[in-house]
């Protein structure tokens, strides 16, 4: 089957990063399966597939978690969701140090394939979330893990509660995100053009 390029990219530019969600569509664990899935079959340095996943969509177990994630950096005066619109459920992504047979850098590289692939299914599914790098140590104590995991990364999922416009970098650095009083979330994306480059070749070898 031939998948063009004209879905690709559209279903790139609606996969895009969610911090408000609505209520409606739930996620439940079959779905959460379907998302890794889609993580395990993304490629990986040296095929070490060194991350697991666990998915998270008990309500007492989400309130836990919550109060110790981080947001939106560029939005110093917005202390994450309204009570009304948290994610209905996560996936804490470990690193298993035991399969790491490559460099923390290449592990890294792996962890942002795997997770691309699960926001891209989620949007696919009529689902959105957000990647989060800033969380407390706190939520992985919540947990009785084992000396060999490691978390990571946490993605916060949910049915879409807000609209995120893309538009042209007004400037080279404008590249901060942000909301206009309507509560449109703004995500700046430089133009294609200041993306190639092209070089001549040096003289030696």
């Amino acid at each position: 089957m031939t998948i063009s390029y004209s879905d690709v990219k559209t279903l790139i530019q609606q996969t895009r990063t969610f911090r408000r969600f609505a209520s409606g569509k739930k996620l439940d664990a079959d779905m959460m399966g379907l998302l890794i899935d889609l993580a395990r079959l993304g490629g990986s340095a040296r095929n070490g597939q060194p991350f697991q996943f666990m998915a998270i969509v008990n309500r007492d177990i989400c309130d836990r978690i919550f109060p110790h994630l981080g947001w939106a950096g560029y939005l110093p005066d917005w202390q994450g969701p309204a009570i009304d619109e948290r994610p209905q459920g996560y996936i804490l992504c470990f690193l298993n140090q035991e399969r790491l047979n490559v460099s923390p850098t290449d592990a890294m590289i792996d962890l942002g394939i795997f997770t691309q692939n699960i926001l891209l299914g989620a949007t696919s599914l009529g689902f959105g979330g957000c990647r989060i790098g800033s969380f407390s140590p706190k939520v992985a104590n919540l947990f009785t893990l084992p000396s060999h995991l490691s978390l990571k990364l946490i993605i916060a999922l949910g049915k879409a509660g807000e609209s995120v416009v893309l538009e042209k970098s007004r400037t080279e650095d404008d590249t901060r995100y942000w909301r206009d009083e309507t509560l449109v979330h703004h995500v700046p994306k430089r133009p294609l053009e200041e993306l190639l480059v092209s070089f001549a070749l040096a003289d030696k070898e």
